[in-house]
């Protein structure tokens, strides 16, 4: 009877602060990824960038030969195209056992080119499935794609949000 005492009464207090524990807002249980443009479109960013940083000042002499021939404006509307081609789409937020689920799929005419995880719960299986989920809806270019093992319900959320983003964009 001597022990039980301070037992309980350092058990409560132990206990005290999970009960009164509430996480902040860096700790909501979802992962959020901000969906960045495709690779091809930051290449031709940097390579743009790049082009405009080396670009020759003009100094009134001819223009010296460098091997490589300048873009035709042909080419440049192509490039200017092929981006006005590729088209980003948000499925519908998918609410799972274990969170929420959305995916943001970017189409080149009626190729997936990427598909990024806007809103998943934040937990160890999740943040192993999302790549293999990734990966599969790349290779498949559907939703038609294995459920990921330890993340069943994350996978059939991220399967009804690529189905809803591919449906919106036909």
């Amino acid at each position: 009877m001597k022990r039980a005492i301070p037992v309980l009464a350092l058990s409560v207090a132990g206990l005290v602060p999970v009960w009164v524990y509430s996480p902040g807002a860096a700790h909501e249980g979802e992962l959020s990824e901000v969906a960045a443009p495709p690779a091809q479109t930051q290449q031709q960013t940097q390579q743009q960038q790049t082009q405009q940083k080396t670009a020759p000042q003009t100094t009134g002499s001819a223009p010296k030969p460098t091997g490589a021939a300048p873009k035709t404006t042909t080419q440049q509307q192509q490039t200017t195209q092929q981006q006005a081609q590729n088209r980003t789409v948000s499925g519908r937020a998918v609410n799972t056992s274990e969170g929420t689920v959305q995916v943001q799929v970017t189409f080149q005419g009626t190729k997936i080119i990427d598909v990024k995880a806007l809103r998943a719960p934040n937990s160890n299986p999740t943040r192993m499935a999302l790549p293999l989920l990734r990966q599969s809806a790349l290779k498949a270019q559907s939703a038609d794609i294995d459920t990921v093992s330890g993340a069943t319900a994350t996978s059939d959320g991220y399967k009804q949000s690529l189905q809803a983003a591919i449906d919106g964009a036909q």
